[in-house]
């Protein structure tokens, strides 16, 4: 498993290229003023959303992933254990799923599960088993990961009352058990190619079809000529406006570059989703970071300005690894000449600022491909 460091496009070396993603990697985790890595006194630990002073299934997952990908185990057990002492539902229409948004000291915020959460736990203790092997109970990774998606998949057959995260018949993932439409950065077709390989054999046909229809989504879904999808939609691609947001091309959009230079690193290229990064790495080109907005798809900027303007930087970098845009060795130098954000907003923005240094130097790689 050896990906280039798509740096050296821009005369950074490979040493330079690493030696920047363990300082991030130290940063995130160890910084005595900008880490959102906290360790309770029970030994378990978890990822601070410092913008809303929880912990969420999503930067649970991310910090695992982050983990697996960097060899600290010790790290991973900590964040896994948290989850499943504080966030997992053990009873209930919930059963097997994680609570989204829990407090520091695990008391739940809300009850309901976000599918991007489990999506990347069971990512994560795949690739842990491929990478440590496996132990007993909570720490037989493979074990675990495939306990998740037979929920995901089965919920409604396992559960009374219960719904699955992915639709039973057009294979997409579901923005919420319970809804009918989807959230397209949700979709990450690079991971359920691996699920195929892992999850219970019975389920090996879904992972496979949900991973051609993700792709597709994600190529239909996005604007034909500025490459940015929205937030929330519906099955067939058109935009849901939620949570009284009057725009599209918002926070959760931004991963959808991210997951597209994933899977083009990981697979290969695909025509579709490379039209849409090329797209979106010529439209945002000529807009410095400082002036990024919220927008609509067609590239009307709202009076809303970004709330995550250096996640954006990364990801439109990111996208180098898949974009046919002339601007892409720029992009390159922009997010190279980025440093972490700090402050109250840092955990989102440095979230997709580290995953998009680990794959540009070569480093996220799918332990556990077969």
């Amino acid at each position: 498993m050896h990906y280039p460091n798509q740096f050296a496009r821009i005369g950074v070396s490979d040493e330079a290229a690493l030696q920047k993603l363990n300082d991030t990697f130290e940063t995130i985790f160890f910084d005595p003023e900008e880490n959102f890595y906290h360790q309770l006194e029970d030994g378990t630990a978890c990822m601070v959303d410092t913008g809303n002073i929880d912990a969420r299934t999503e930067g649970m997952s991310y910090g695992m992933m982050m983990a697996v990908q960097m060899n600290r185990q010790d790290i991973f057990d900590r964040l896994w254990a948290f989850a499943v002492k504080y966030m997992l539902h053990t009873s209930g229409h919930y059963e097997g799923y994680f609570a989204w948004s829990v407090q520091l000291d695990g008391k739940h915020n809300f009850e309901g599960p976000a599918p991007d959460g489990e999506e990347y736990f069971a990512m994560a203790l795949f690739m842990a088993d491929a990478r440590w092997g496996s132990r007993e109970g909570v720490y037989d990774y493979a074990a675990q990961g495939r306990t998740i998606l037979r929920h995901c998949v089965h919920q409604h057959e396992m559960v009374p009352d219960g719904q699955p995260m992915w639709d039973p018949e057009n294979h997409y993932i579901r923005f919420v058990p319970e809804t009918r439409w989807t959230d397209p950065s949700y979709h990450l077709p690079h991971f359920y190619a691996l699920f195929a390989d892992h999850a219970d054999p019975c389920d090996r046909a879904f992972w496979q079809e949900a991973s051609r229809a993700s792709r597709a989504f994600i190529a239909s879904s996005a604007h034909p000529v500025t490459g940015m999808s929205a937030e929330y939609t519906e099955y067939d691609g058109t935009t849901r406006l939620m949570f009284r947001k009057p725009f599209e091309y918002y926070s959760d959009a931004y991963r959808v570059a991210l997951n597209i230079a994933l899977d083009t690193l990981w697979n290969g290229r695909d025509e579709g989703t490379a039209k849409v990064v090329t797209n979106l790495q010529n439209f945002f080109a000529p807009i410095a970071q400082a002036d990024f907005k919220a927008y609509m798809l067609d590239g009307t900027a709202v009076e809303e300005p970004a709330m995550h303007p250096v996640a954006m930087t990364a990801v439109f970098a990111a996208a180098s690894i898949a974009s046919d845009s002339p601007h892409a060795d720029e992009w390159l130098r922009r997010f190279w000449n980025e440093p972490l954000r700090k402050g109250k907003r840092r955990y989102y923005d440095n979230c997709l600022y580290f995953f998009a240094l680990l794959m540009l130097s070569g480093q996220y790689k799918p332990w556990g491909r077969m």
